[in-house]
């Protein structure tokens, strides 16, 4: 055994304490904490001040969240900003506030805490525990539905850059981003292609926050329900996080749509992680975890992605990997 692995009994111990420290994170958050020591070191007493809270426990909270490198303690009892609580500021351009605040939801946290279920039964815990499956409850709950939809602009907005820019879009004239949100990453891909247009296609409760005073007269806004259609006759058809949302009958349902709709010649391309084979850590298995306790889907390997385009009437041919947590799967008809 190598001498730079962890010690073993140390890292189940620090697997078991880590839902501690996504709380921790959660509430610094939840406080504005961030915000606060933005332009001024301060004490957990000017902290305990500034939020009417118990300084005792604000120290607390900031003294573990400084050992992890998210704030800074000084030898005078000072917090201050660092480059990662930064990125959790309101004001900060691609915040990951809520990012945060949408991974510590407890639509993912209380699945977790009874994963046994969900594991012994094959199904997720949003039914046993909410009463609805995900998306039905997130359409019914206003709060929590804003809270996901935020926090996936969010995140996304980390990754869409360093995604488009992994790509050759100029061949495609007309490119559909299927269930494209709020439109960031349609923004950057056209930012690449200065000769495209764009169509982002979404429900309409989504697509009332597109950011449409971006590129203007570069995308549409289009209204539609990809499990039923997509918009006829485009050149490319991007999916990103949206397969792995779903059961492969309902992702293959998805890409025959697409198949059906997209021009003879067209591409689809399936930006979702691409999980690599052996037992090296990647991103994409711990999301796994959170797709399995709340949602229908999956996370995939290339030959599971190659399976779902062949039951489409498509075929897998190439992946891009990417700077990003997600790969650019392109297929085109078979």
């Amino acid at each position: 055994m190598s001498s730079t692995l962890r010690d073993p009994g140390q890292l189940v111990v620090d697997l078991a304490f880590g839902f501690a420290l996504s709380g921790a994170l959660a509430a610094a958050v939840k406080l504005g904490i961030p915000d606060l020591i933005a332009d001024r070191p301060m004490t957990a007493e000017d902290l305990g001040h500034e939020l009417n809270a118990h300084a005792l426990s604000v120290h607390r909270l900031m003294r573990s969240l400084s050992s992890l490198g998210v704030f800074r303690e000084d030898d005078q009892n000072r917090f201050h900003a660092t480059e990662a609580s930064v990125l959790l500021q309101r004001t900060t351009p691609n915040t990951l506030r809520d990012a945060v605040l949408m991974i510590t939801q407890d639509i993912f946290w209380k699945p977790l805490g009874a994963f046994e279920d969900v594991v012994l039964t094959g199904s997720n815990g949003m039914e046993r525990i909410f009463g609805k499956p995900f998306f039905e409850y997130l359409s019914d709950n206003k709060q929590a539905g804003a809270i996901f939809h935020t926090g996936m602009s969010s995140l996304s907005d980390m990754e869409n850059r360093l995604i488009a820019q992994s790509y050759d879009f100029s061949p495609f004239g007309t490119i559909v981003d299927v269930g494209g949100g709020h439109g960031g990453f349609l923004i950057e891909i056209l930012k690449t292609t200065p000769n495209s247009q764009g169509i982002n296609y979404d429900r309409a409760h989504v697509l009332k926050d597109a950011r449409v005073n971006e590129l203007p007269g570069r995308w549409q806004c289009m209204e539609g329900d990809f499990f039923q259609s997509v918009p006829d006759g485009a050149d490319a058809y991007v999916l990103k996080r949206i397969l792995h949302d779903w059961t492969d009958e309902t992702c293959i349902e998805i890409l025959r749509n697409i198949k059906h709709a997209m021009a003879p010649q067209g591409r689809v391309l399936v930006a979702d992680t691409v999980i690599p084979p052996g037992n090296e850590p990647h991103g994409g298995k711990v999301l796994d975890m959170l797709m399995m306790a709340s949602l229908e889907g999956r996370e995939r390997t290339e030959a599971e992605f190659s399976a779902l385009f062949d039951q489409a009437g498509l075929k897998l041919s190439r992946v891009y990997h990417t700077p990003a947590l997600l790969s650019l799967t392109e297929a085109v008809a078979a």
